[in-house]
């Protein structure tokens, strides 16, 4: 990941904003307690993901988003550091379901085309193979030797099918060629 650090200009221009953020993120399944947050850091403090890299700080993306600064928000690859642990959620005293919120602001993030280079080849492979890793010999080898059964082919076709309906193939088509740019 590139862009892990969210950077703020010393100087924001109202004119730079996006005033309708906000909103935006809480018509989102996991943002709609968006507005509830009054910054307190409980969420920053606990977070293990947060003890590991100062890269991700829930407490400044929900300022930022709150504030209206959405191009920064949408295309740093912090958002997508949330290990989806669920500790912010169980330490914010004003219910903020933040790792929910992570995934609504992810989500928005996804569908403007910014992702992680990442995230799109795994999603390409779990759309390709219907699972992300591939199983190769080496894999089936150990498992006969640990007593496993080997594993059986994935559901491919229906993964594929899955994504067409929900519309999530064409996305990562569309993240495909933004990554490309």
């Amino acid at each position: 990941m590139a862009n892990t650090d969210i950077k703020i200009k010393e100087t924001l221009r109202s004119s730079e904003l996006e005033p309708n953020f906000a909103e935006e993120i809480t018509k989102h399944p996991g943002g709609e307690k968006l507005y509830l947050c009054y910054q307190c850091g409980s969420c920053a403090g606990g977070c293990p993901v947060g003890k590991i890299t100062n890269s991700y700080k829930p407490r400044q993306i929900i300022r930022m988003a709150l504030l209206g600064i959405k191009n920064e928000v949408l295309s740093s690859d912090s958002i997508w550091l949330c290990a989806s642990c669920y500790t912010c959620q169980e330490r914010c005293p004003q219910e903020v379901e933040i790792a929910d919120l992570m995934l609504a602001i992810r989500n928005i993030a996804a569908k403007e085309g910014h992702a992680p280079k990442a995230f799109v080849e795994q999603a390409t492979s779990l759309i390709e193979n219907g699972r992300i890793p591939k199983i190769t010999g080496l894999t089936q080898r150990r498992r006969t030797s640990l007593g496993l059964p080997e594993l059986s082919p994935a559901p491919a076709d229906v993964v594929k099918k899955i994504a067409a309906i929900t519309g999530f193939e064409q996305l990562m088509e569309k993240l495909k060629e933004e990554a490309k740019k």
